[in-house]
């Protein structure tokens, strides 16, 4: 098919072409004819996703990524840079001043809607911008938005249309920090058209630049999001990712535990008090359907090695051989601190105790002075 127009899916930005099926922006020459008729062009992929979340791999590669966000830096546009507050550290892209130019950037925390009402939002922005400024970002502004439940994106909306003149405005971040979510809400506000742009929980779902003209010129652009092939979506199916990923306000969960007891958080993480005076109080941050089980330090390799996929779910135990082995990290403490695992959540830990977080190889853990 000749694709010198150019013929995009709506969906995710692939080049619509009807010859290879394994590449992007594929569609079946009959859909491709009715979708012109329509005005509603999508490939196979996102109608399948859309449909039926069945998500299909295409040939897309990291280079071909990062040649899209190349592109930034020689425009004149505001950057909106989407993280997780979740997963900061897995909202990172290495080198984005690179990539962007000399742009300005706005920072924008997503997933507000799931952290509990008793941590105060001044001290998350707080938290973002020096976690931003240690990484070299110095952002014109800071906010804290929903994409999924529109809680605070008219705010966000107005923020941007302030910032960026006469500019035309880039949505970036890797993938599944809800760029794509937050790009549908804002056209929303700006069209009337509702879910014009795929969306799942599943990683590199945009493949391509997304345009959208605004009313003065210029145009609101989506951009693929950059892949982490540590991310816990490469290694569960969808109703595992489910319930590893926070979908409602956490409900903080309270556990006293003492010297050489362990917490599995499913089969997904483990947390151990290796070593404190007393009892201790710590309080898990996770989501509400994941799984805590405690059980003795002594005999938590033993408990993993028999119950992983059993009692310690999620991952299905058909992720027996697949799922990447458990990393532990110890830190001792010198004042009441969160352990994060990155994208699952974290847990509260008081002073002057001995700790170690246990992650799937290639997710971070780490600590910082606790939220709360």
């Amino acid at each position: 098919m000749d694709t010198n127009n150019e013929l995009r899916c709506i969906g995710c930005g692939a080049v619509i072409q009807t010859d290879n099926p394994k590449e992007a922006g594929y569609t079946p020459k009959s859909a491709y004819e009715k979708g012109v008729k329509t005005n509603q062009l999508y490939c196979q992929r996102c109608f399948r996703l859309r449909h039926y979340s069945q998500i299909e791999p295409v040939n897309i590669s990291d280079d071909q990524f990062l040649k899209l966000l190349n592109q930034i830096q020689d425009t004149n546009a505001l950057i909106v840079y989407v993280v997780d507050i979740f997963n900061f550290n897995g909202s990172i892209i290495p080198g984005i001043q690179r990539f962007v130019g000399k742009n300005p950037f706005l920072l924008v925390g997503n997933k507000a809607d799931l952290i509990p009402r008793s941590i105060n939002r001044s001290k998350i922005k707080d938290w973002l911008r020096q976690r931003s400024n240690e990484i070299g970002i110095k952002p014109l502004g800071i906010q804290l938005i929903s994409a999924k439940t529109n809680q605070y994106v008219d705010q966000l909306f107005k923020t941007i249309d302030q910032l960026r003149g006469h500019r035309d405005v880039y949505i970036v971040g890797v993938t599944n920090v809800g760029k794509s979510t937050l790009m549908n809400q804002l056209i929303r506000q700006n069209t009337g058209i509702r879910e014009l742009i795929t969306t799942s929980r599943f990683p590199g779902t945009t493949l391509d630049q997304i345009k959208i003209d605004l009313n003065d010129g210029h145009q609101l652009v989506d951009t693929p999001g950059i892949v982490h092939h540590s991310e816990m979506a490469h290694y569960l199916n969808g109703k595992d990712l489910k319930i590893a990923t926070p979908q409602k306000p956490i409900k903080p969960r309270e556990y006293q535990l003492n010297s050489g007891q362990t917490l599995f958080l499913g089969g997904l993480a483990r947390f151990d008090y290796v070593n404190g005076h007393f009892k201790k109080g710590f309080t898990i941050y996770v989501n509400n359907d994941l799984l805590i089980h405690r059980t003795k330090l002594a005999n938590a390799d033993d408990v993993y090695k028999r119950q992983f996929g059993k009692l310690l779910t999620p991952p299905s135990e058909e992720y027996q051989d697949s799922f990447p082995k458990l990393v532990r990290y110890e830190f001792k403490t010198s004042y009441k601190s969160d352990l994060v695992f990155e994208g699952l959540g974290w847990i509260t830990v008081p002073s002057n105790v001995v700790i170690a977080g246990w992650a799937p190889k290639g997710m971070d853990v780490l600590i910082r002075r606790s939220m709360i």
